[in-house]
């Protein structure tokens, strides 16, 4: 069994997997001055909350988009379960051919997602990871990461909304009764939900027009399911997504160390 995290801007992911089969997934807020004691009683309550014990994991993979936090996890899962974490990075094994400017500076989430995205999903594929940002990534026919898009996320535009005007209340996302709206909360929950959607429809068709060809769209994230609804094309939604592209990688890059275990010992 394989321990997973994934560190995000706004929330960390902690899952556990063994073969193809994901068994929990759990959601935390990203702490950036928390220690590496504090996330060891953060992870083992998550663990023993689904029954799990530290001793029952054979490897874990870490990704992650916020440095400072990165090694302070990676020593409270080596505490935890004894295990030298695989950190998704410069080195590691995805699968994909990367053509980008500077593929180091490439985001693990978005490596993660279209990872998992070429494996299970037709090619060309557009994921889109709806978290803090909303980053839409392209995968072409031929399984290469080709580039993308990262817009605001919901929660940020509408958090910079509401901040900077004062006559206007925060609010909780949930679906507007309808487009038209009459007051001033469902007007805000209209406008962010439906600019979204629309924003996703536009990019989306304009990348399938820059590619010359239909493209596969999938979905993943926090906020997905509740701007998925209104986009007016088909996307799929996968809630595992990343996770199952941490899978992916982890296996890959363990079948390899195994390979050349084997071979050091012949």
């Amino acid at each position: 069994m394989v321990l997973a995290v994934d560190i995000g801007n706004t929330n960390i992911v902690v899952s556990s997997f063994e073969d193809d089969r994901i068994i929990f997934m759990e959601r935390m807020s990203t702490e950036r001055l928390s220690t590496d004691l504090e996330y060891i009683v953060l992870i083992r309550t998550v663990l023993e909350l689904n029954g799990m014990d530290f001793r029952d994991f054979d490897g874990c993979i870490i990704s992650s988009v916020v440095p400072p936090v990165t090694q302070t996890v990676r020593s409270s899962i080596l505490r935890t379960t004894g295990k030298e974490p695989l950190i998704l990075g410069a080195g590691v094994k995805t699968g994909l051919k990367i053509h980008v400017d500077n593929p180091a500076a490439l985001g693990s989430d978005r490596v993660a997602d279209a990872a998992a995205a070429s494996y299970y999903y037709p090619c060309p594929v557009i994921t889109v990871d709806m978290g803090t940002a909303t980053t839409i990534s392209v995968v072409d026919a031929d399984k290469t990461f080709i580039g993308g898009l990262i817009i605001p996320g919901v929660r940020v535009s509408l958090d910079s909304l509401t901040g900077r005007a004062a006559q206007l209340p925060e609010i909780s996302l949930e679906p507007p009764k309808k487009l038209i709206a009459a007051n001033t909360v469902d007007c805000l929950k209209s406008g962010i939900i439906y600019s979204t959607a629309c924003a996703i429809d536009g990019v989306t068709a304009r990348i399938e027009e820059e590619l010359g060809q239909p493209c596969t769209v999938v979905a993943t994230g926090g906020n997905a399911p509740r701007i998925i609804p209104f986009c007016r094309r088909k996307i799929i939604h996968d809630e595992h997504l990343l996770l199952q592209g941490l899978m992916l990688i982890y296996q890959r890059n363990t079948a390899e160390n195994s390979k050349k275990a084997s071979g050091s010992e012949a």
